[in-house]
């Protein structure tokens, strides 16, 4: 269970959102400039809200009304960002071990050898992200993610820099991930199509504020 009620001022724009949802993919959908990545922003634990609280499975991560704030690091909250953001100078091998050993937890081959077959890129282990295509690299900073073992995974547009062959590659693995991981998801996009072939709840956002919340009958061009 995910809860949050923030509310966070940002100059002339402003977030005001209350959601709860126990969905294995919460989507935030949106135009650019909705707040979408603040409000995973705040999730994550990078922005503070100003007013409010964040809570997964009953632990608080923010309370605003105790001074609350459980740092980021701490959280156990996996993000995959548009760009990948893998190091250059790893092999995927190493990057994939990164969040592993950031988090101080002990080497586990089965789970890396699960990992690397969900995701299908046990032979990419050996290349460095320059030598990847851009699904490639998202399939590995999915992975880097997942061996961090955390309760949360966070997604903010992880397709938005593919171009439509490699979205329509990617997909399937974002839904293998739904269905056979384990783990919750909130999954940020401005696509409907996305949305509708992977979230199990929406929360849409105009200009801050959540204007409904449900199934993919929530999104637009919906029967």
């Amino acid at each position: 269970m995910l809860r949050v009620d923030v509310a966070k001022q940002f100059g002339e724009f402003s977030i005001e959102a209350s959601f709860a949802s126990e969905g294995r993919v919460t989507g935030l959908f949106g135009a650019s400039g909705a707040g979408k990545t603040s409000l995973i922003n705040m999730i994550a634990g990078l922005l503070r809200p100003d007013r409010g609280t964040i809570a997964i499975d009953g632990e608080v991560l923010d309370d605003t009304g105790t001074g609350l704030h459980v740092p980021a690091h701490r959280r156990r909250i996996g993000y995959v960002f548009q760009d990948a953001r893998l190091f250059p100078h790893l092999d995927v091998r190493q990057n994939l071990d990164y969040g592993r050993r950031m988090n101080r937890l002990a080497d586990d081959p089965a789970a890396r050898a699960r990992v690397t077959d969900l995701l299908d890129i046990g032979d990419l282990l050996d290349r460095r992200p320059g030598k990847l295509s851009g699904g490639e690299r998202q399939r590995v900073a999915l992975g880097r993610a997942l061996l961090a073992q955390p309760r949360l995974m966070l997604l903010d547009e992880p397709l938005g820099s593919l171009d439509e062959e490699r979205k329509v590659e990617i997909l399937p693995y974002l839904v293998r991930l739904r269905d056979e991981a384990g783990i919750p998801m909130v999954y940020v996009s401005h696509d409907a199509g996305e949305m509708r072939q992977l979230a199990t709840d929406i929360v849409m956002l105009r200009r801050g504020r959540v204007t409904a919340f449900g199934g993919t009958e929530v999104l637009p061009g919906a029967a």
